[in-house]
């Protein structure tokens, strides 16, 4: 039984705080139940997004639905506030809230009080100061961003083929990836072999009629699998006549041209950014100690350096790497580490409030996986080496395993098996991000986004992705 009555306050409903959540809600069960102990998520989404999966959402393998996973569904003994933390006095133990309700009436935002704080608010995009790159280009972190770049792409198919013009084709079918991580191969990959297969639909578009370009400013692409994978990842796409630049920047892409750093210019409407991620910006809105890169400094424990009853894990946490021969080593920021934070951190919560000693986090890298396409991959686990169809499959069988809930595993699996008994979906559904714009028109009423902004020109065709 816990000393004292607790109020756990969760920051961020990603990997590290639905899991926390989750571990907790076991943990204490009687607890919840007296009234002694309660559990809030404050989350800007009410889901949690098992983003390995976002690039076969975005080539059309995997529903959408089905690669979310509903917190209040999985976390009934929990109470869920969606909204933005935007500041953090643990102090006075309180975290500032900008809810729904507050934005919809103008409101001053909430303060939550907490006895124990798991910081997890998880990270953003890191954008550099390119022209252009916010007026043009495209995320790929969130479920929203991959449908819409699903929808962009077969978007940009549609607009090819109903037009002779060559400069406006070969814009169109021109696509630009900036990053050569997980993200960016993967997204890259799974797109490209879904627009492939789309060809055989389009009487007057093929593949050779595409450019699929990816631009990475080191010497290599995947550096998490290894040198060997990472040079047969860029022979493999350049197999498949994807353009693989090394050592290349993106200068910029004002007026919709992508001007590399080696001087090559693409005339081009997808700029898709995908070159790295950086703390939460609420982090630096906290009295807590964060390190050089901005993340909150934290013991082997999980506790928050120099603090008590602050807890934080994931990629907003410096987490000391206690397995690694060099000191002041950090555990990478991905799916892996942080799934496994989060165990160790609600144990260590829970025992906190118990008065038991605490656990340290040790895990050494097990590997990763990536997927290039279908029956395509390259995996690195464990020491040992593979490609191509035994890699895929080994990519689908550990995100298989790891994505939360039996629900989300059946969906998955049954979708995968109908997938390969039924062609592909081919449909751009461009219109779901604008609903209103037809019925706007319908009533005499100027075509808006859903920020309700008029738009100013024909490549903001309200009813399409672009």
């Amino acid at each position: 039984m816990v000393k004292e009555r607790a109020r756990i306050l969760v920051v961020g409903g990603g990997y590290v705080g639905m899991y926390t959540a989750l571990r907790l809600q076991r943990h204490l069960r009687q607890e919840l139940r007296e009234g002694t102990a309660e559990i809030t998520v404050v989350t800007p989404e009410p889901y949690m997004t098992y983003q390995p999966f976002l690039p076969e959402a975005a080539a059309g393998n995997i529903s959408p639905r089905h690669v979310v996973v509903p917190l209040r569904r999985v976390l009934p003994d929990c109470r869920i506030v969606i909204g933005e933390a935007t500041a953090v006095d643990h102090a006075a133990r309180t975290v500032t809230v900008d809810t729904l309700a507050t934005r919809e009436k103008g409101l001053p935002a909430e303060h939550l009080a907490y006895d124990e704080l798991v910081l997890a608010p998880g990270s953003i995009a890191r954008t550099l100061p390119v022209p252009g790159l916010a007026e043009h280009g495209i995320g790929f972190k969130t479920v929203e961003e991959a449908i819409g770049l699903r929808n962009h792409v077969i978007e940009q198919m549609d607009i090819a083929s109903s037009t002779r013009d060559p400069e406006i084709r070969d814009a169109a079918l021109t696509f630009v990836f900036v990053g050569g991580g997980f993200a960016g191969v993967e997204a890259l990959g799974e797109l490209e072999d879904m627009a492939r297969y789309a060809t055989r639909y389009y009487h007057n578009v093929s593949a050779e009629d595409m450019k699929w370009i990816l631009v990475e400013a080191s010497d290599r692409i995947l550096p998490e699998v290894g040198a060997d994978l990472g040079r047969y990842t860029v022979s493999e796409l350049r197999r498949r006549n994807i353009d693989v630049r090394l050592h290349t920047r993106l200068e910029s892409c004002r007026d919709r041209v992508a001007v590399l750093s080696d001087g090559a210019r693409f005339p081009t409407r997808t700029v898709v950014w995908t070159a790295g991620v950086k703390p939460h910006p609420l982090l630096a809105a906290t009295d807590l100690p964060l390190d050089p890169r901005g993340r909150v400094r934290c013991t082997p424990q999980l506790t928050v350096e120099g603090t008590t009853h602050a807890w934080a894990a994931g990629d907003a946490a410096a987490v000391p790497d206690v397995t690694a021969g060099e000191p002041g080593a950090t555990t990478a920021p991905n799916a892996q580490h942080a799934v496994r934070q989060a165990k160790i951190l609600a144990d260590n919560i829970a025992r906190s409030l118990r008065g038991e000693p605490l656990q340290e986090y040790a895990h050494k890298y097990a590997g990763s996986v990536a997927s290039l396409g279908f029956h395509k991959g390259v995996a690195h686990v464990y020491g040992r080496k593979l490609k191509g169809y035994p890699a895929w499959f080994m990519h689908r069988t550990y995100h298989l395993s790891r994505i939360p809930t039996f629900n989300r595993k059946a969906r998955v699996m049954a979708e995968w098996t109908l997938a390969g008994l039924f062609k592909r979906e081919i449909v751009s559904l461009g219109s779901l991000e604008h609903p209103r714009a037809e019925f706007e028109l319908a009533a005499g009423g100027k075509p808006s986004d859903g920020h309700h902004k008029p738009k100013n020109g024909p490549s903001d065709d309200p009813k399409g992705s672009s």
